[in-house]
Formats: structure tokens, sequence, C-alpha cells
């Protein structure tokens, strides 16, 4: 497969992510003393309020991530906001766990939302941002925030979130093409429970469990062919000879091999394909791009 590579000409994306990893966490609270102190001017911070995960991630002036959280809450429903009050708790809680960590306020921030939505979701997703303190200084759709990242220059870039695969087609480094359709990690949950019989929340933690992924494989298989569907049906009339998958769902394992098959291009996952399109929609802020 062609060797993907970030913005950061010098730094190969695998790399960026992780160092994503390791200092993006799901608890905070629980994280390591406070960091060094970053001008605050140089700060660039991104918040993607997904379907299943929200995350907040922080840049330094390098464009590499020094901080960030991320939550699993259902206060978005198919990348658009239903549970406005509980977006903004769940935002200023996690903003004010990053700041103790900068020993400093964030004050601006960047976001995302999936292409093709009306005007009027896309100023709901600002305005949850500016509720919960911060200066909504830009918003942009996912695919294309996931490729300021991944920086394709030819393919077809795939978000698949929690509630909606979002697709980027891009010729000469450019988007000329974006989409979102209603599939996603929520609907593998959805087939899971129905299966076994169990609860939606049982459903999602056996999804995550590696244990488990491979007998599950088979149930969520259709899912992932649905995805393969969406893009096979958005990339007629264009030539495609790449996808690259990022989003949360991306990293059950298999679902590359799956749309592969089903699309008829070369398929491939970056690594920790959760923390793309943050990183990408961070970059986004103050219409500043590394």
């Amino acid at each position: 497969m062609k060797e993907i590579k970030s913005r950061h000409t010098s730094v190969d994306l695998n790399e960026l992510l992780l160092h994503a990893e390791a200092v993006i966490s799901d608890d905070l609270r629980i994280h390591s003393p406070p960091i060094s102190p970053v001008s605050n001017g140089d700060l660039r911070v991104g918040v993607d309020l997904g379907t299943a995960y929200s995350v907040l991630v922080v840049l330094d002036q390098l464009g590499y991530p020094i901080i960030g959280e991320y939550k699993f809450a259902q206060v978005v429903r198919d990348g658009l906001v239903f549970d406005f009050v509980g977006a903004v708790d769940l935002l200023r809680d996690m903003k004010r766990r990053v700041e103790t960590q900068l020993g400093q306020p964030l004050t601006h921030a960047a976001t995302g939302h999936p292409p093709g939505i009306p005007n009027a979701e896309v100023q709901a997703t600002a305005h949850v941002v500016e509720a919960a303190g911060f200066y909504c200084s830009g918003v942009i759709d996912e695919p294309s925030a996931a490729n300021l990242v991944v920086d394709l220059q030819e393919g077809v870039i795939v978000d698949v979130g929690g509630g909606t695969t979002g697709i980027a087609i891009i010729k000469n480094g450019q988007v000329v093409h974006t989409a979102d359709e209603a599939t996603g990690g929520t609907h593998f949950s959805l087939v899971i429970a129905g299966a076994l019989d169990i609860s939606f929340e049982e459903a999602e933690s056996l999804k995550t469990d590696p244990k488990q992924q491979s007998r599950l494989f088979p149930i969520v298989r259709p899912v992932m062919e649905k995805v393969g569907s969406i893009i096979a049906n958005n990339i007629i009339g264009y030539d495609v000879d790449q996808i690259t998958l990022v989003g949360g769902t991306a990293l059950f394992p298999g679902i590359a091999e799956v749309i592969e098959e089903v699309v008829g291009r070369p398929t491939q996952v970056v690594h920790n394909p959760l923390f793309v399109t943050p990183i990408g929609i961070a970059m986004h802020d103050q219409e500043k791009v590394f």
C-alpha cells in the first residue's frame, strides 16, 4: 500500500498519531502532572463532537498534540447535536480538565461537522463550542479536516464515525466531492445487540473488546459492506485508486478488507484513526494550516 504522510512533511503520519495516542487521555483526572506552559497564542484547539466519542485536542505551534481528552457520550445523533445542554456540559468539563493540566485558559477552538448537513445544524455545533466557553474560530467538514492531517493528493478519505460515514474525494490535493450517510459504529452496536439479545450498552462494550471482535465480525460484516456500498456509490464518475479510513469505527479489525472487497480499490486504515479528524479540526483553528 502507498505510504501515508502527514502535512508535517518531515514526520510520518503514524509517528504523529502515536504521539497523539500518548498525550490524549480518556480521563485527565488520572493524567500525569501539569505539562510545561505553552504560549496561548501558539495553541490550536479542536473539538470533535461525535455520535459516540467527543474529543478535545490541543496542538502546539508545530502542530503536535500536547494534550487532549476523549469521552464516550451520546449527545450527538447521526452527526447532529440533539442534547444541547448535555453537549455543553460535557465540553465545558473537558475544557476545564485540559486547562488545569495546561495551567492556562483555552480561549478559542475550531469544530467539525458531517458534510452536507444544513447550515442550522452546523451553527448548532458552533453554538455548543461557544456556550462551553470558547470563541469558535472556524468550522470544517470532518473528512476535509481529516485530510489536513493525512494530506492525500489523490484518493478518497472516509471518516467512519459513530453515527455516519463521511466521504471526501481528493483530486490534486483538493476536495472535489463530499458526502455523508447514516451508517457507523452505532449500527455495529445495534446489530450486535439484536443478534445476541443484549442491551445496546452491553453491545457497545463487547464491540470494543479485542477478545470478542473475531466472533462479532460475522455479525457486523453487513454494516461494513453497507459502508463499502456508500463509498462505491459516491465514487461513481471519479477515478479513484486509494481509500483511506479514519474515525473510531475504523478500529474494528477487518473493516478495510471488507471495504476493499466491496469497492474494489486498495483500502487502508491509519494508526489510531479516532484522533485524525480532531487533529485536523485543531489545524483549522484560526484558519492556520501547518
